[in-house]
C-alpha cells in the first residue's frame, strides 16, 4: 500500500505573508516541516501541494531543494489540489499535514496512519477531539474517500478546508488517536502570526541537534519547564486555530 504525505503550502497568508519561507534555525520553516515528514516511518513519499501561481515559485523551489515531490494545482480549490496531488503520487493512503507546523512529530503521524489501517477506517486524525498540542495535527484518509470528496463536495468551505466532507459524512468510518491529554492542548506549536514566530525563534536554540531526531515529548518538556517561553503565544483561540489548520495555511 502506497502511503504518501501531502503537505499543502503557499506564499500568501493573511496574517503572516510568506511564512513558510521565513528563516528558522538556519533554514526555512518549510524545510523543517518537509524534513520531519520525510522522517515519518512507513511513508513512501512526501509531496508538497502548491498553487500554480507565480508567487509560489520560490515555495516550489524550496520543496524540491529539500527533496519532496511537488504538485501544483488550483489556488482556491485546495481539495482538488490535494486529490490531484494524491493521484499524481499514485497514493492509496494520504496523510495530510499543513506547512505551518515545523514541530510535526514523525511518530505521531505514523501512529495516525497505523490507526486507520488497524481499525479498517476510512479516515483517522489526532484532533477529534483535541488532545495534543496544537501544531501536531494530521489526518490520514484512503484515496477512495479523498477522490469521493473531490467529486462530491460542493460547499466552498469543503473545497477550502479539504476534509470536512469526509469528517461529516455519515458513511465514513472515522477514528481518532488519543493524545497525552487535555493538559497539553493549551500549547500552541503552529505559526500563524508574529507571536507564533517569536515563540519558534525563542524555542529553536533549545532543541537538540538533528532536526528530525526528537519528538513532541522533547518540546513539551522544554516549554513546560519555562512558563515565560510558553506565554509568548499563549491565549490564542485554539478552536479558530484548528479551523485554520484544516484549510490553506
Amino acid at each position: 500500500m502506497t502511503t504518501v504525505c501531502i503537505v499543502q503550502a503557499r506564499m500568501a497568508s493573511t496574517r503572516l505573508p510568506g511564512k513558510v519561507l521565513l528563516p528558522l534555525g538556519g533554514t526555512t520553516i518549510l524545510d523543517h516541516v518537509l524534513r520531519r515528514c520525510l522522517a515519518i516511518p512507513g511513508i513512501d513519499g512526501v509531496c508538497c501541494a502548491i498553487p500554480d501561481t507565480d508567487d509560489c515559485d520560490p515555495v516550489a523551489a524550496e520543496a524540491v531543494r529539500v527533496g519532496a515531490d511537488v504538485y501544483r494545482g488550483a489556488e482556491d480549490d485546495v481539495l482538488d489540489r490535494y486529490y490531484r496531488a494524491a493521484k499524481f503520487m499514485a497514493a492509496e493512503t494520504v496523510l495530510r499535514v499543513t506547512s505551518d507546523c515545523p514541530l510535526i512529530d514523525p511518530q505521531v503521524c505514523a501512529d495516525v496512519v497505523a490507526l486507520r489501517v488497524r481499525e479498517n477506517a476510512d479516515f483517522a486524525c489526532n484532533n477529534m477531539p483535541p488532545s495534543w498540542p496544537h501544531g501536531l495535527d494530521c489526518e490520514a484518509i484512503s484515496f477512495a474517500w479523498l477522490q469521493r470528496a473531490a467529486r462530491e463536495a460542493t460547499q466552498k468551505f469543503e473545497r477550502e478546508h479539504v476534509m470536512p466532507y469526509v469528517r461529516n459524512h455519515p458513511d465514513a468510518r472515522k477514528v481518532g488517536l488519543d493524545g497525552p491529554g487535555a493538559h497539553t492542548t493549551g500549547h500552541r506549536w503552529t505559526i500563524d502570526n508574529d507571536r507564533d514566530y517569536e515563540f519558534f525563534q525563542a524555542l529553536w536554540p533549545r532543541l537538540p541537534e538533528g532536526r528530525a531526531g526528537w519528538g513532541y515529548e522533547t518540546v513539551l518538556a522544554i516549554v513546560e519547564a519555562d512558563p515565560d517561553l510558553a506565554a509568548i503565544n499563549a491565549g490564542q483561540d485554539r478552536l479558530e486555530g484548528l479551523k485554520k489548520s484544516m484549510r490553506e495555511t
